[in-house]
Formats: structure tokens, sequence, C-alpha cells
């Protein structure tokens, strides 16, 4: 059994950030239903350009494999009748909605203690289900100007810039998923689940980490640093190679002293002005530039055949191309082959969540509705004739 295959997780989740957070609880072999609603085609991420036709997306790929899909319009009665017998054989019921919709929804604790006192109700929001902006819509990028995060990033002189990847998404998704686990956890212990209310914003200020513990304790005020440098550290930053940009990282003074000598300057070692981690920060305008000048009359090969083999932190910086071509990339079988209806063999990206030596089966991610007889039948053991009048009556859309 793989290692969280007694748990079964009903979700309403859509798009990005929900998703992703049940995504490695299905790789680690959760039951995960996605309830898609059939008033608006399911999960939007099935749309999302520029790789999409009709309902199938490579977008929806990167964030539903291993999971089921049933459609039911739970703004029916009917629909919302089946939508309980679920929760009655479910062990979780996940959402990622406006902070303000899940008490709208009665998809909460409260809502659905009646019908399995276990439950764990995972609710992951932008903004959360309390607080001034609860009602408000929480979207990565906005959330990434809110918290702080994007005055901490790019150019000293340039605009306040946004992470390439959408990381408070991501990061919610994270600690849905740890949540929902200690709630299954608690449940199964005391015999009651409870509310989770997540938000991507607490997420994101909670990522701020010591900049945030350093501003409240002393007075820090972040700055942005050029090439990405360490705040602290000098040398630890992005170099402009002849062909490319490499990183180079002196996290203790072992490292410096050997960058020394693989640069050719054995004499900056005992030069009083960098001889240790505050002598080079206090004279990081004269030390940095000097290096860089040394860094760019290399390729980014030529440096790193010398700098691995002294056990220098290094590395280069790719493109997306280069890091999936990356031999470690593929030793670490971070890459597996699905197949798919209308896409055939399709690549995608294993979860970095490890749990034994048990290789995951991984299955395509689910076209919409595709599990309902599985769900139906099987699951909830309907009858034939209740599935028809169900339907009839709008249960899973019309």
């Amino acid at each position: 059994m793989r290692p969280l295959a007694d748990i079964r997780i009903l979700s309403l989740e859509q798009y990005g950030a929900g998703p992703f957070g049940t995504l490695h609880l299905a790789d680690l072999g959760a039951e995960v239903i996605k309830v898609e609603d059939p008033r608006v085609g399911g999960d939007v991420g099935r749309y999302v350009p520029p790789y999409a036709n009709e309902e199938d997306s490579l977008f929806f790929e990167a964030f539903n494999r291993n999971k089921k899909s049933i459609s039911i319009d739970l703004l029916t009665p009917e629909g919302r009748a089946v939508f309980e017998d679920l929760v009655k054989v479910c062990d979780v019921v996940y959402s990622n909605l406006r902070g303000d919709v899940p008490a709208k929804m009665k998809i909460t604790y409260n809502d659905l203690q009646h019908l399995n006192p276990k439950i764990v109700c995972c609710s992951l929001t932008g903004f959360g289900m309390t607080g001034p902006r609860s009602s408000e819509p929480g979207y990565d990028y906005i959330l990434q100007g809110l918290a702080g995060w994007m005055d901490l990033t790019g150019e000293p002189d340039g605009p306040p810039t946004k992470s390439g990847l959408s990381m408070v998404d991501y990061s919610g998704g994270f600690v849905a998923a740890i949540s929902l686990l200690a709630g299954v956890h608690a449940a199964r212990r005391d015999g009651v689940g409870m509310d989770c209310d997540l938000s991507l914003y607490d997420a994101a200020i909670g990522m701020l980490t010591y900049p945030g513990v350093w501003h409240m304790n002393a007075g820090f005020t972040p700055v942005r640093t050029h090439h990405s440098a360490h705040p602290s550290l000098v040398p630890f930053q992005a170099f402009e190679a002849s062909d490319g940009w490499i990183i180079i990282g002196c996290a203790k003074e072992k490292f410096w002293q050997r960058l020394t000598e693989v640069v050719g300057k054995p004499e900056w070692a005992t030069d009083p002005r960098f001889i240790t981690f505050a002598d080079r920060q206090k004279h990081a305008t004269a030390l940095l530039p000097m290096l860089a000048e040394i860094i760019r009359h290399r390729t980014v090969d030529q440096w790193l055949s010398v700098l691995y083999p002294a056990s220098i932190p290094c590395g280069p910086i790719n493109d997306v191309a280069q890091a999936m071509l990356e031999p470690h990339t593929i030793a670490r079988n971070l890459i597996f082959e699905t197949e798919h209806p209308r896409y055939g063999k399709i690549k995608n990206l294993a979860s970095p969540v490890k749990v034994g030596n048990e290789a995951v089966a991984h299955r395509r991610a689910p076209q919409r509705n595709e599990n309902f007889d599985e769900v139906m039948s099987g699951l909830l053991k309907y009858s034939p004739e209740k599935i028809a009048s169900l339907g009839d009556a709008g249960a899973f859309g019309k």
C-alpha cells in the first residue's frame, strides 16, 4: 500500500494552489475525488492557454495526475445530497475558494459534522476566513506584492519584481497538505474532526522568515541587491561569465580561501579588507567589481571545471530547457511519462515529496467526470435507477 492509501479526500479544488496541495497527497496514494462544477465546464485549469484544447490542457495535467473526477451541481438539492453522501465516506473536504465562500456553501465543520463527526474541512483561501480581507479573491501575483516579496526582489535600481513561478500558490498548497494530514491524524486519534482555516496570505507572510524577524526586532530594512547577492555573505551572488551566468557562494570562510586560489588572487586571502565575512561585506564595493572582471573572461563550463573540484559552492544559471536536461534531474527520477487520449505521451514532473522506496505508479489527470461510475456505483453503491433519477433532477448538470 502507498503511505496515504487509506485517506480519501473530497476536493472542491480549482486552478493552481488547491490542486497543487492534493497533487502530492495523490502521488502518496491518497484517493482524491475532484468535484467539478458542470455549470462552468469543471476546473478552470482545464482551459488555461496556450496548450489547451477543449477540456484538456497541459496546465491541468501538471496539477491533477493520480486524481479522480466527478461532475456534481452543488446548487441543486439533489447534487447537494450526493455531496453529503460522499462526506459520509470521506476523511476530508478540501477546497480553495474565496474566504467567505466555505460558510456560504456550507462546507465547514459545523455544517458537515452531523454527517461525519470525524470529517476534516480544509479550506485554503486567499486571505483566510477571518480578517478584513477575508471576502477578497487572492491571487499569487497580488499576494507577492502585499506580503513584501516583490519589494525584496529585483535589481536595486529596477522595479519591484515578481518571482518567475507562482511561489505563494505553491507554498500555500504545501501548507494545506501539511495541515490536512495533521487534521486527519488528530481526527483519527480523537474521533472528532475540525476546520483547517488556511490562506495564501498567511503562507506568504510566514515565508518572510528572518527578514521579517530582523525587521520587527532590530529595525532591519531589507534592500534589493545587485545580481541577487546574499544580503550579508560576500561573495554569494550571480556572476556573468563569457557565455552565460554562474552563481558562486562563499557561505563559509574556507570557501573564500579556496576561491582566492581558483581565481588566481591568493593575496586576497590575507588582504585586511577581505579576510572575514564582516570585512568583505564592508568592502564589497571594492571586491565584487574585481571578482566580476575575472569571472567574465571564462565560460561557465570553464569555471565549473575548476570550482567543482575545489568544492566551492557554485552552479550554472540554467534556463528551463537546461534544467530538464540536467543529469541530476534524470538521476532523481523527476520526469515521468503518462499516456493521454488527446496528447499521446506526456512528460510530467514528479513530486519532490518522497516516502520509502516504492516507485509511484502515475496516472494522467482525469478527464471531467471520468470516474462517475466508479464513485456513484462503486463507492456510494447507488442503483442505476437512483443514478438516473438524480441525473434527471440535474444533480450532475444538464
